[in-house]
């Protein structure tokens, strides 16, 4: 016969342990993510406001495709992505600086452009080109 009561039984002592963790994991990274959020949006707000000379040396996209599949005769195929834009200037110093900025603003923002940045810690504010 076989003992339904003894080899099985780790699963259900591990299984719920082993669960718990891994929510424990999710959770924790979600609080420091919300943390360092938060902690980025502070420094920005206590910088001060610049507005400098400076180039437009680089433009670039990060594409972040998503797909979603619900099948078994409902058949919902979804495929998506988002695009997020950085532009990296160049200030009279030789520093650089990369900025996430707007699809608009990166429309209308051309590699050697020169003009004024506008920033705040690391947060964009606006390029006025030089005419």
């Amino acid at each position: 016969m076989y003992d339904v009561g003894g080899s099985g039984d780790w699963l259900f002592t591990v299984a719920p342990i082993f669960i718990g963790i891994i929510f424990v994991i999710i959770f924790i990274v979600i609080i420091v993510n919300l943390f360092s959020g938060l902690s980025q949006w502070k420094k920005n707000e206590e910088s001060p406001r610049l507005s400098v000379p400076a180039i437009v040396k680089i433009k670039r996209t990060n594409v972040t495709r998503n797909s979603h599949l619900h099948d078994h005769n409902n058949n919902v195929h979804s495929h998506g992505s988002s695009t997020t834009y950085f532009t990296t200037f160049e200030f009279e110093s030789g520093d650089r600086a990369e900025f996430r900025i707007s699809g608009k603003e990166f429309g209308m923002l051309a590699e050697g452009d020169i003009g004024t940045l506008t920033f705040q810690g690391t947060r964009y504010i606006d390029f006025t080109r030089k005419d």
